[in-house]
This record gives C-alpha cells, structure tokens and sequence, in this order.
C-alpha cells in the first residue's frame, strides 16, 4: 500500500458526509479536479464538478451547493496532500460560501 492510499483510509475512516452536512471529495488527476458533495448515510451524490482550474470549480462547487441549501460541508481532500491544487479549491470553496 503506497503513501497515498494509507493517507485516504485515514482520512475515510474519521469523516463522515450526512445530509445536513455532506463530505466535499476532492480528486486529483494530472489534468483534472473533480468535487463532488456525498451524502454517505444515503449513499449518493448529491452534485459533482470536473474542471482543470481549481478556483473555477471550487466557486462553482459552493455557488450550487448554496443553491441546494447547503452551507456547510465536511472536507475530504482523498489522501492528496493539503497544498497546491486541492488548497487552492478548498479556498476558493471557502471564499463562496461554504463552511468547513
């Protein structure tokens, strides 16, 4: 098991997305970011977001999460580490107005 892998276990095994507070899952591929907000009790996505800039899909993200009445949410970066990328959406996430 790689570094990354052991580092998303971790992280699935202590959050959880419900449907007052769904999990904002965070992808990272070397061209993509995909976003999706997950209702883990029910089992389903509740919207989803791909794009290659993380500023856009993080607004994005937020701006339909509000939409649906959904101000907070629980940050789930997938084991990619905290930095580049996935910081920058999570900000521009934040700076929408979701809360996490």
């Amino acid at each position: 098991m790689d570094n990354h892998q052991r580092r998303h276990k971790r992280i699935r095994a202590k959050i959880k997305g419900t449907k007052e507070r769904p999990r904002l899952a965070v992808y990272r591929s070397n061209r993509y970011l995909e976003a999706q907000l997950i209702d883990d009790d029910a089992g389903r996505t509740i919207l989803s977001g791909k794009m290659d800039d993380a500023v856009k899909l993080g607004k994005d993200i937020a701006s339909r999460a509000k939409a649906a009445g959904i101000t907070t949410v629980v940050f789930d970066r997938g084991g990619f580490r905290y930095t580049g990328r996935v910081a920058t959406l999570a900000q521009a996430a934040r700076e929408g107005g979701l809360k996490f």
